[in-house]
């Protein structure tokens, strides 16, 4: 398990406390996109990405996320314990598909403890 996952379950509590960023709306536009482009569009995009080869997810926009994958749906609005994308960034995944593969850079506790708030609260476009 990495270390960030450590992190992130133990920041998550706090991040729920009344007055720490818990009652601000997330969106894609604003807050899940950028971590998105930073750390997954180059591997999950058309039509050279490995991981949109290999998976079909197409991570370039909201429409083509919520679309989800080969194998169904990666996000569930408002369910992030059963949200692939959320079981993947929280490496709750065997170790041989964590993502990101190989040399990408893994996120950080605030980018996963982001996109699971953002599913939680509905996962929304704007």
């Amino acid at each position: 398990m990495r270390k960030s996952l450590c992190c992130a379950v133990l920041l998550l509590p706090i991040l729920a406390l009344p007055g720490c960023g818990a009652d601000i709306k997330l969106t894609f536009r604003q807050d899940v996109y950028p971590i998105l482009q930073e750390k997954c569009i180059d591997c999950h995009s058309p039509p050279a990405g490995k991981g949109y080869k290999i998976s079909g997810l197409n991570m370039e926009s909201y429409e083509t996320l919520m679309q989800g994958n080969l194998y169904g749906p990666v996000v569930v609005p408002g369910d992030s314990l059963h949200s692939v994308l959320i079981m993947f960034v929280e490496e709750r995944v065997d170790e041989t598909i964590l993502m990101p593969h190989e040399d990408g850079v893994p996120l950080n506790t605030m980018e996963v403890a982001t996109l699971r708030t953002w599913v939680e609260q509905g996962a929304t476009k704007d």
